[in-house]
């Protein structure tokens, strides 16, 4: 299994989206940023009303050695990789008007092996994850430029092979650490950024974990299992972050990528090594999950990342050759649909 993680990371794609104020009329699109670490660039696509992805001008753009990690600033003003190849993050400055990206001149020292980037609610605070150097990088955003400061104390130690990072809506940082079968969990500083960690962490979680996601109410957290084919659920306590299991859900084989809809009803796993996505809905009350009907959907050939976009009608799927397909959500049941178009290369 060792040597699938291995190969995957290879050709790993990942996508952020973030909606842009078009300034030549009077609607809000979108603009979605996929990294692809095989060819060292960010590509940048317009999402039109249907989902469909079309490329912005310029795009793709060149970036650092192995892109893994990207996330776009709330600002929409900048965005960022983890650049796993050259230990380093890089700097975008995003065209409000176009979406064009323009790489900043120098790029910031993280830590071993960068491979995942969350952000603070407030876009003041960056954490980046180092799978090889087990620990998080954090830095102090600068609000006009962009630009990092490490701050005090950094870097902080995770478990073993840390590998997906994400911050619940209230506050908390959870960290998967996929060598240990554990989710470390942490309370961030709103004054300085650190972090402290939390009562009873690290959680056990299945084996391998491999991606994490809470719903956006931060009531709930979901890890997805690699080698155990298995979804971790537990309830986040909103004053402490201390976490309590639900239960362990069955997902296809070898499940990499876990996401929630913006609507916090539904949660999607794309499963790499059955070639589709396992759909669920969520108990508002409980955290607990239930395989809606039609699941699972076929997502392509082998996908590496689920990302739902930022308006809740869409599911994006990336798979191993480079080909992103885009899914419409049915809002009242979940259900994924294959838009017109599909898949982007």
């Amino acid at each position: 299994m060792s040597f699938v993680k291995r190969h995957l990371s290879l050709r790993l794609a990942l996508l952020a989206i973030v909606g842009l104020i078009d300034c030549g009329s009077n609607h809000v699109g979108h603009v979605a940023y996929i990294s692809f670490a095989g060819a060292n660039q960010v590509g940048g696509y317009e999402v039109d009303g249907s989902g469909k992805l079309s490329a912005v001008q310029g795009s793709p753009f060149s970036g650092g050695s192995s892109p893994e990690g990207i996330y776009v600033h709330p600002s929409k003003k900048f965005l960022y990789t983890a650049n796993e190849g050259g230990g380093d993050i890089s700097l975008f400055t995003i065209d409000l008007k176009s979406g064009a990206l323009t790489e900043s001149s120098s790029r910031t020292t993280a830590g071993t092996n960068p491979v995942a980037l969350a952000m603070d609610s407030n876009g003041k605070v960056l954490f980046v994850v180092n799978s090889s150097s087990d620990d998080i990088s954090v830095y102090s955003i600068n609000s006009t430029s962009g630009a990092l400061t490490p701050v005090t104390g950094s870097p902080f130690p995770t478990g073993a092979k840390p590998i997906a990072i994400t911050v619940s809506s209230n506050g908390f940082l959870y960290v998967a650490n996929s060598n240990s079968g554990s989710v470390s969990a942490y309370s961030i500083s709103s004054s300085s950024g650190q972090l402290t960690g939390i009562s009873g962490s690290p959680y056990p979680v299945g084996t391998d974990p491999y991606s994490l996601a809470c719903d956006p109410g931060g009531h709930f957290l979901y890890v997805a299992n690699l080698v155990s084919g298995s979804i971790s659920a537990f309830t986040i306590d909103s004053s402490t972050g201390v976490l309590t299991g639900i239960s362990n859900y069955s997902a296809g084989t070898n499940p990499i990528s876990v996401a929630v809809d913006t609507s916090g009803k539904y949660v999607y796993v794309a499963n790499s090594g059955s070639s589709n996505v396992s759909a669920f809905s969520i108990d508002s009350n409980s955290g607990a999950l239930t395989q809606m009907s039609g699941s699972p959907f076929s997502a392509g050939s082998t996908p590496v990342f689920a990302v739902a976009d930022a308006s809740g009608q869409f599911l994006y799927v990336g798979d191993q050759s480079s080909k992103v397909y885009a899914f419409s959500i049915n809002s009242g049941t979940g259900a994924l649909n294959g838009t017109s178009g599909s898949p982007i290369q």
